[in-house]
């Protein structure tokens, strides 16, 4: 029997990050370090399970230029199965492009994926066959919105739970409809705010918008909190806060998110319990900002079991 593959259905782009080397001054040209990266939200989650020893098997669209070969020839360098990426002949590669200050976050940031529009729901449907044999389902809501509500019904016409992460306020609004059909959702609290209706700026709030998302049949949700960590719930009750000692350092916090979710994907792949899931997810998220390339190249299960021993430490 093979081995059990994660199925990433999303953005793969290349990430250019620029960061101050002091105080940022608007609308002026800033002194500072640039950098490219291959990245996307999906493609990003993908590279960090397959660090982390996941199989993992990708469908995006690039376009015939410098920047789909280089997501291409990375991603693969990174373990990725990239056989199902598109190539469309004339079009640009997707970009994202942003501005950290001098601490490492984030200021500004601009994308175009537009080329996603190339991942209709007859994409999908030609990949049924993957969805079904997949163990798990990583998708993002830069997809058109047919396409994800597609990739969700075939998902869970043969029970393969799928994992979202709602990116942006914009998006989440985009998904709302969806999140019924999710298996797992990772908002931050603003975005949670949005995908339940309810105020998520008190504790209180924030267990109510869960619980809203649970009613509707979402079956985790998973919070992230920032410095504060992250807060759990689930359908079989479970409820709880966790984190790890804050770092006071970051090179960049732009991967944070997406190492993350890579975390809470392994947790399920594996079969960990909740609390381990969310320690791994932690780690990989605190592991992520100490590189200044969206994806650390120290990902791995034994480095993310280290993070969690030193930042339990001294919490």
């Amino acid at each position: 029997m093979d081995t059990p593959f994660v199925l990433g259905i999303g953005a793969a782009n290349a990430d250019v990050h620029g960061r101050s080397r002091a105080g940022v001054v608007m609308r002026d040209s800033n002194p500072g370090r640039l950098s490219t990266s291959a990245g996307g939200v999906t493609r990003n989650v993908m590279e960090n399970l397959s660090r982390l020893g996941v199989r993992a098997k990708m469908i995006s669209a690039v376009g015939d230029d410098l920047y789909g070969e280089f997501v291409r020839r990375e991603s693969e360098r990174a373990g990725l199965d990239m056989s199902g990426l598109i190539t469309v002949p004339g079009e640009h590669s997707s970009c994202y492009i942003s501005m950290l200050d001098a601490h490492g976050d984030m200021l500004v940031a601009m994308s175009d994926m537009g080329i996603l529009g190339h991942i209709t729901p007859e994409v999908a449907e030609a990949n049924a066959g993957l969805i079904n044999d997949a163990a798990a389902v990583v998708c993002d809501p830069c997809l058109p919105f047919e396409t994800v509500e597609r990739i969700i019904s075939l998902a869970g016409g043969c029970g393969t739970p799928v994992f979202l992460d709602p990116v942006s306020t914009a998006y989440a609004r985009k998904v709302v409809p969806l999140v019924g059909g999710l298996y797992l959702i990772k908002p931050n609290r603003l975005e949670l705010a949005v995908l339940s209706g309810i105020e998520t700026d008190t504790d209180a709030g924030l267990a109510s918008a869960c619980a809203e998302l649970l009613r509707r049949g979402v079956k985790r949700v998973a919070v992230s909190l920032g410095e504060r960590g992250c807060y759990y719930a689930d359908c079989e009750g479970r409820a709880m806060f966790r984190s790890l000692r804050a770092l006071t350092e970051m090179a960049n916090a732009n991967g944070a998110g997406d190492a993350f979710m890579s975390g809470l994907v392994y947790g399920y792949v594996r079969g960990l319990e909740a609390a381990e899931t969310l320690d791994m997810a932690l780690a990989a998220g605190a592991l992520a900002t100490q590189c200044e390339r969206t994806i650390s190249p120290d990902m791995s299960v034994e480095a993310l079991e280290r993070t969690i021993s030193a930042l339990r430490e001294t919490s």
